[in-house]
């Protein structure tokens, strides 16, 4: 699984697709990058080049994620 997350967060990290998305606002991060149940919550600063910084990282159940022992509605 950590393959394929640096696999999708690699190439154009701040940029839409079926299972990368910009978040609403939210205490968790700005952007979220589904994979299967696992989620991961990440931030992109574009200058001098892109850097992604992972920020946590949860199993989706229903409409909440679990990150570590906090269950948070998103």
């Amino acid at each position: 699984m950590l393959d394929a997350v640096d696999r999708k967060l690699s190439h154009e990290p701040a940029v839409e697709t079926r299972n990368r998305k910009p978040m609403r606002p939210n205490p968790v991060a700005p952007w979220e990058l589904r994979v299967g149940d696992l989620r991961v919550y990440y931030d992109v600063d574009n200058e001098p080049e892109a850097v992604v910084r992972i920020l946590a990282v949860g199993v989706k159940e229903r409409h909440r994620v679990r990150i570590g022992r906090e269950v948070i509605d998103l």
